[in-house]
C-alpha cells in the first residue's frame, strides 16, 4: 500500500488456505500480494494484536520492541468479529498498555494549519506542509514566494518585464501578474484587462442601455492593495462620438456613466474630478461648442471625442461602461479604457527615524496566535535597541538588536520563553540598511537577518501553541526599555504594512522617513552615475555618463547610415548645457561659442562601435586653433588614432595593424593622454603605451566641437 501512516483508517486482509497465503490492503485486489510456493500455515490458539510478549520466565512479560502505535478496529479472526467488550472485561484474551473503546490518535491536520491551500500529512508526533502548486513556502505555506511590489524587483537589479508580485506579502489576496516599467525614476506597476479599443456601441434600436464589462487579469481585493499602496495611480478613458450625447452638459443627466471600485458609478470623464460633470475639453475651456462641457454633448454628425486620464485613485479601476444615448437612428459611439497604471510604492519606503532611546510608536495589538510574520529594515549606528514588542499576560513577542552583531528574536506562547539569535560575522550598526525577517508558526520559530544562514527553533510537539497578545504593539523603546535609535521602514507584520510615517508625523522623538539611503543603495547607481538623496529612496543621475535608465547601465547609442553625421559642442563655463543642447539640434549654424579659454592638458576618451564599412571616420575632436584628434578605420579595416597638438608639422599617428575592427562585432576603445604619454586599450587585449614626439606640444587647445560619423 501507500502512505500508511497518514492517520486515516486502513484495510487489512490475511488468508491462508491450504497450500497458499494472499496479503491484501485496502481492498485493493490488484496489488494483492500471494505465496509463489505452497506451504502450510498451522496457529496456535493464542492471536497477539499489536505486538508480542517474549517470555523470559513465567513472571516477566517483555513487550516486543516494535510495537503497534496507533488504532485497530473491526478486528476479525476466521470471519468472526472480536468482541472487544468482553476483552476488556477480562472474559476473553488479555491486554496491556491499550485503550479501548476508543482512538486516541490526534488528528494533527484538523484545524489545518497548512495556509494558502498546502496539503498536510501527519506522523505519529507531528505533522507536515507541502507548498507545491500554492506559490508559498515556509513550514506552514505562510511566506509568498513573489515580492510584494514592482519597487522590490527594482532593487534586486530587475528590468522592465511582467512580474508576479503578491502585495499583501503572507495575506489571503494571492499574487497577481503585472507589467513593471522600471525605466523611469519612480517604477509603473501595470494592470491589463480584456476590452478591446475602440469598442463599438450602437447603431440599432436597444431593449436596454450597453454594459460594456472590463475583466482585469487580477481581482478587484487585489487592483486595490496595489492603488492604496501607490503614489499616483491613473487610467485612460475615451468615448468617440457620432450623434451620441455623454454627460449631457451643462444642466442634464448625464447618458454614460462609469462603475469603478466596490461599484460606484461615477459621472465625471477623464481629464476631470469627482463632483464635477464636465469633460476634459469643459475644465480647459476648448470644447467644440462651447455651450458644452463636453465635445460630445453638441450632437453632432460629424465624430467627435473626449478622452482623458481618470486619476482619482481611490475610484479606480474601472470595471463597466454604462452608455446611454446610442438609440436614435445614426447614433455611434467608440469607447476605449486604458490598463490601471500606478507609479510610485508607499509601503517600500514607508519609514520613521527613532531619534532618541525613549522614543516610540504604538499600533493595535498584533493579531498572529498560529501564524505570525514580521518583516522589516533597519539602519542604525547604535549597537543595541528594542524594534518592537506586544506583550499578553505572561505571552509576549520581542525583536531588538542585542549588540553590534546580533539581532534576537523572542516570544512564548505559554511553554517558557523562547529567543533565537542571529550573529553577523559584519558590524550591524553601520548606517546600512538590514533586513529582518522573522516567523513563528506552530510548527517553528525562525529568524533571518539579511542573506545570513537562516536560524530555526522547532517548537515543541505538546503544550501551547497560541499565541495570545493583549497590550499595544510598540515599536521602538517599550516598558522603559532601551528603545531602537535610527530608521526603520517597510515594517510589515502578517503582511500588512504599518503605517510608520503617518504615525510618526503626531509622535514626539519619531521622524517621518528617514535620510541616508545612498550609503545602501549607491553601488546600484552604475557608470560613474551619481546617488542623489530623496525623501522615500533615491535616484540615480546619470547626466555625467554616457548611460541613462534609472541605474545608469541603458546605453546610450545611435545607428548612423552613410553620410549622417552628429555634432556636440563643447561650451564654455559660462553657458549651461542645454542652452546649447536645443540651439545645436534646432540650428545648423554655428552657435556663438566664446569658449577659446578652455585647454586640456588630459583628456579620457571611452566609445564603443561597430562597422563593416571602411574607410571611416568615427570620431573627430576640433578647435578653434590647428589642434585635433581622430579615431578612424583605414581602408585596411585597422585602427588609427591622430593627434595633432602644434609643434610638429605632421600629426602623430597610432596605427593598430593586424587587427580588422570592421567586422561587424562590437569594439571597445579608450584612449587616456596625461601630457605626452597615451595608453591606448582596446576590446579585452592589454593597454598599450605610446609618447608624443618631444616636439609636440601637450596643449589640447580650445577645443571646440566633436564629430562622430563624418567630419564636417
Amino acid at each position: 500500500g501507500s502512505g500508511l501512516n497518514d492517520g486515516q483508517w486502513h484495510e487489512v486482509r490475511f488468508l491462508a488456505k491450504e497450500n497458499f497465503a494472499v496479503l491484501t490492503i485496502d481492498g485493493d485486489e490488484a496489488s494483492a500480494v500471494r505465496t509463489n510456493s505452497p506451504l502450510q500455515v498451522k496457529t496456535g490458539e493464542k492471536y497477539f494484536f499489536g505486538g508480542f510478549p517474549i517470555q523470559m520466565n513465567d513472571s516477566d512479560h517483555s513487550l516486543f520492541q516494535h510495537s503497534f502505535q496507533g488504532c485497530m478496529q473491526f478486528i476479525h479472526v476466521d470471519d468472526q468479529l472480536v468482541d472487544l467488550h468482553a476483552v476488556e472485561q477480562g472474559q476473553l484474551g488479555s491486554f496491556a498498555n491499550v485503550t479501548i473503546d476508543m482512538c486516541a490518535i490526534i488528528d494533527r491536520c484538523v484545524p489545518n494549519h497548512c495556509e494558502h491551500g498546502g496539503k498536510c500529512t501527519q506522523t505519529w508526533d507531528s505533522f507536515k506542509c507541502t507548498c507545491d502548486g500554492t506559490r508559498y513556502s515556509g513550514a506552514t505555506c505562510h511566506n509568498s514566494i513573489y515580492e510584494l511590489s514592482c519597487e522590490a524587483y527594482k532593487h534586486l537589479g530587475k528590468t522592465s518585464n511582467y512580474y508576479w508580485i503578491d502585495p499583501d506579502g503572507s495575506g489571503a489576496l494571492g499574487p497577481l501578474k503585472v507589467y513593471c516599467n522600471m525605466t523611469e525614476d519612480k517604477v509603473w506597476t501595470t494592470v491589463y484587462h480584456d476590452l478591446q479599443m475602440q469598442t463599438s456601441v450602437g447603431g440599432n434600436s436597444l431593449e436596454k442601455l450597453p454594459v460594456l464589462q472590463l475583466n482585469y487579469s487580477a481581482t478587484m481585493d487585489q487592483i486595490s492593495a496595489i492603488t492604496s499602496s501607490a503614489e499616483y495611480c491613473e487610467q485612460f478613458i475615451s468615448y468617440s462620438c457620432k450623434m451620441s450625447r455623454l454627460l449631457n452638459t451643462p444642466e442634464g443627466n448625464p447618458y454614460t456613466w462609469w462603475v469603478g471600485k466596490a461599484n460606484e458609478k461615477h459621472y465625471y470623464w477623464g481629464g476631470s474630478g469627482p463632483g464635477i460633470q464636465k469633460c476634459a475639453c469643459g475644465i480647459e475651456r476648448n470644447c467644440t461648442d462651447p455651450k458644452y462641457y463636453c465635445n460630445c454633448d453638441a450632437d453632432y454628425k460629424q465624430w467627435r471625442k473626449d478622452t482623458g486620464m481618470l486619476s482619482y485613485k481611490e475610484h479606480l479601476p474601472v470595471s463597466q461602461v454604462v452608455v446611454g444615448d446610442v438609440d436614435r437612428p445614426g447614433s455611434e459611439a467608440k469607447i476605449s479604457v486604458g490598463p490601471v497604471r500606478c507609479q510610485g510604492d508607499r509601503n517600500y519606503w514607508n519609514a520613521a527615524s527613532f531619534v532618541t532611546s525613549s522614543s516610540y510608536l504604538h499600533f493595535s495589538t498584533f493579531q498572529g496566535e498560529t501564524s505570525a510574520d514580521i518583516s522589516f529594515y533597519f539602519k542604525t549606528s547604535a549597537s543595541d535597541g528594542v524594534f518592537l514588542e506586544n506583550l499578553g499576560n505572561t505571552d509576549f513577542i520581542k525583536l531588538e538588536l542585542k549588540s553590534a552583531t546580533e539581532v534576537s528574536f523572542s516570544f512564548d506562547v505559554g511553554n517558557g520563553p523562547v529567543e533565537i539569535v542571529v550573529r553577523s560575522p559584519n558590524q550591524l550598526n553601520d548606517d546600512q540598511w538590514h533586513r529582518v525577517n522573522a516567523e513563528r508558526n506552530v510548527k517553528q520559530a525562525s529568524l533571518q537577518v539579511d542573506q545570513l544562514p537562516l536560524e530555526v527553533r522547532k517548537a515543541p510537539t505538546e503544550g501551547h501553541t497560541r499565541l495570545e497578545l493583549y497590550s499595544q504593539l510598540y515599536v521602538g523603546a517599550a516598558g522603559g526599555q532601551r528603545g531602537f535609535l535610527g530608521c526603520i521602514r517597510s515594517l510589515r507584520m502578517n503582511g500588512v504594512t504599518l503605517d510608520l510615517e503617518e504615525r510618526a508625523k503626531v509622535t514626539p522623538g519619531v521622524k517621518p522617513g528617514c535620510s541616508g539611503h545612498c550609503t545602501s543603495y549607491g553601488m546600484y547607481c552604475a557608470n560613474g552615475g551619481k546617488c542623489v538623496e530623496k525623501y522615500n529612496g533615491y535616484s540615480c543621475d546619470c547626466s555625467k555618463t554616457a548611460y541613462d535608465g534609472p541605474f545608469c547601465i541603458k546605453d546610450v547609442g545611435a545607428f548612423f547610415e552613410e553620410g549622417m553625421w552628429l555634432r556636440y559642442n563643447f561650451h564654455s563655463p559660462g553657458t549651461s548645457m542645454k542652452d546649447l543642447v536645443s540651439r545645436t539640434l534646432l540650428s545648423s549654424t554655428d552657435p556663438e561659442i566664446t569658449a577659446p579659454d578652455l585647454s586640456l592638458n588630459k583628456e579620457e576618451l571611452s566609445f564603443s562601435f561597430s562597422t563593416t564599412k571602411s574607410p571611416c571616420v568615427l570620431l573627430y575632436v576640433s578647435s578653434y586653433t590647428q589642434d585635433f584628434m581622430a579615431v578612424l578605420v583605414k581602408p585596411s579595416g585597422n585602427l588609427q588614432i591622430r593627434y595633432s597638438l602644434g609643434g610638429t608639422k605632421e600629426p602623430y599617428n597610432i596605427d593598430v595593424d593586424h587587427r580588422n575592427m570592421a567586422n561587424g562585432q562590437p569594439h571597445t576603445v579608450n584612449v587616456t593622454r596625461n601630457g605626452r604619454d597615451i595608453v591606448l586599450q582596446l576590446d579585452h587585449y592589454p593597454p598599450t603605451s605610446y609618447s608624443l614626439p618631444t616636439a609636440s606640444d601637450i596643449q589640447f587647445d580650445s577645443p571646440k566641437a566633436l564629430f562622430l560619423g563624418k567630419v564636417i
